[in-house]
């Protein structure tokens, strides 16, 4: 959307680090053409958080012109807060969660933001076209830790793909 929207350029070997990144994606996703079997409904639903993802990200590039990003953080913040505190503490659980796993809970509400502040810094400085899709490494990081914390059975194909991604996202940072 970068390249589209904002004007950005990529290099071949940026474009050649993005299509590693799709086929990687598209591989892991396991999408099967088949008569009897078809199984888009996973893949079209993760396509459409990536629009949605890369939409965001453009509108965050752009309002980086007019604020720095701790600002356009905290304001997504208080946005979140004021949108959906109420939807959470009508709900019926929400009380017996907070007993529960307010560690966890905490140590969340403070890493995600934290995370995306670096990502805004990073965008602050470099272009949507090279930094998003880099986002995608998330991916690779959820395989690990589904394979090392929630010890979750992983395929060969899975943690290949896995690679493939990685591969990717070096190849788009360093001759995007």
């Amino acid at each position: 959307m970068g390249v589209t929207l904002l004007h950005e350029q990529l290099s071949a070997g940026g474009w050649i680090g993005v299509i590693t990144i799709v086929v990687g994606i598209a591989l892991l996703s396991n999408i099967k053409f088949s008569r009897h079997e078809s199984s888009l409904k996973a893949p079209l639903m993760a396509l459409a958080v990536g629009i949605c993802i890369a939409s965001y990200i453009v509108v965050d590039k752009i309002a980086l012109n007019y604020v720095p990003a701790v600002v356009l953080n905290e304001a997504a913040n208080v946005s979140s807060l004021l949108a959906l505190s109420w939807a959470a503490f009508r709900s019926k659980g929400m009380r017996r969660e907070l007993r529960t796993n307010w560690k966890i809970i905490l140590l969340g509400g403070l890493i995600a933001p934290a995370g995306y502040l670096l990502f805004l810094y990073a965008l602050s400085l470099a272009p949507v076209s090279q930094l998003a899709p880099i986002r995608e490494i998330g991916t690779v990081f959820g395989t690990i830790m589904g394979i090392f914390i929630l010890r979750e059975q992983q395929g060969t194909r899975r943690i290949l793909t896995s690679i493939l991604i990685t591969v990717g996202v070096i190849i788009l940072g360093v001759w995007g």
